[in-house]
């Protein structure tokens, strides 16, 4: 059974995203999502706002979706499950808009992990929008902003009609120093093709250009100072190994990074040679998704490369954990060296000081 994508819109009070959900609606290829909206306090209004409401829109107003309502969030996506094609319409995917202060990892946590929901519904993008007026004052003062960009797939820089070039451009530079792998968009009123925004998920087949996206080095090339030292010292790194690692390293090193760094690394991507096949790998801060196999190398680069957004996590810390991978070859040719044991012992001992 094909499970439906699940696409999270967020970004911080007044970034657009019912103007952009009200575009989004108004496109035939849209017509048959399933609409989950979000709001903080008594009286819900953005619901109101949506000029195309649908059967399948589903209002959440009990609380901010990250933390008061995940449960109700998961009990709404069972029951849009159950009512598909009875009570409900048929629908082929679902877009969740949530309220501006909203933290998206609960959120994709909770369509992941859930056993119920996991064969169901699978995660698409997380869609997140940035005002291009206010969006630099609020990365400066809000760690929610700063969450939601650094997690996205999609980038949406939004009101670009009201701010000047230079405050855009700036504004771009920073958000690609935070996030070098997710796809950057200005959009005026919400007018975007709905193709540009969906599709980040992977499945077996995945299509070559969507992992090669993910690892475009030369992203995560410094670009001075353009994150600032406001941005709660969130950088990102990318690594490339030769070395072919075994499955059971593979393992190993997703339990190890993800339970030792879960809260300081925000995102973390790959594509790996796993004794010979492609393997992509993602995991949001402690969640790991399941490695896929890939049908065929995207490209004719064979290495085990992987990209990083951290907070507060230099590049030797990262380092020092990918012995755990267990090299399938003992030759060593180049790219990062193979960590030191030490190292990682002091790397060990300082994470759980810190805890």
């Amino acid at each position: 059974m094909t499970r439906l994508p699940v696409s999270i819109i967020t970004g911080f009070l007044g970034s657009g995203k019912t103007t952009l959900l009200n575009r989004l609606l108004q496109d035939p290829a849209m017509a048959g999502a399933a609409v989950i909206i979000n709001e903080f306090g008594e009286i819900g209004l953005d619901h109101l706002l949506i000029a195309t409401p649908n059967e399948n829109t589903v209002l959440l107003s009990s609380g901010c979706i990250c933390c008061t309502v995940r449960g109700d969030l998961v009990d709404t996506l069972r029951g849009l499950d159950r009512s598909r094609g009875k009570d409900l319409p048929p629908f082929d995917r679902v877009l969740i808009e949530t309220t501006g202060l909203a933290d998206p990892v609960p959120i994709v946590q909770s369509v992941v992990i859930d056993e119920e929901l996991a064969p169901k519904y699978a995660l698409d993008s997380v869609i997140t929008l940035v005002d291009a007026v206010n969006g630099s004052a609020q990365l400066d003062t809000q760690p929610e902003s700063r969450k939601q960009a650094a997690v996205a797939d999609r980038l949406l820089i939004t009101k670009t009609d009201l701010a000047d070039a230079a405050t855009v451009t700036a504004l771009t530079a920073r958000l690609a120093a935070m996030n070098p792998a997710a796809e950057c968009s200005t959009v005026t009123h919400g007018v975007i093709d709905a193709g540009v925004l969906f599709g980040a998920g992977l499945d077996p087949a995945a299509r070559g250009e969507r992992v090669r996206g993910w690892l475009r080095e030369e992203a995560y090339r410094p670009v001075g100072t353009a994150a600032g030292r406001h941005d709660d010292g969130i950088r990102s790194y990318s690594l490339a190994l030769d070395q072919t690692v075994t499955r059971a390293g593979l393992s190993a090193w997703l339990t190890g990074i993800t339970s030792l760094c879960g809260a300081e690394m925000l995102r973390m991507k790959g594509l790996l040679n796993v004794e010979g096949q492609p393997v992509a790998v993602h995991a949001v801060q402690t969640l790991i998704h399941e490695p896929v196999t890939l049908a065929q190398w995207p490209d004719d680069d064979r290495r085990s490369r992987l990209v990083f957004i951290v907070r507060g996590m230099d590049r030797a810390a990262i380092e020092s954990t990918l012995g755990l991978l267990g090299w399938a070859s003992n030759a060593l040719r180049g790219g990062v060296p193979r960590p030191d044991p030490q190292a990682y012992a002091r790397f060990l001992a300082t994470m759980a000081g810190s805890r």
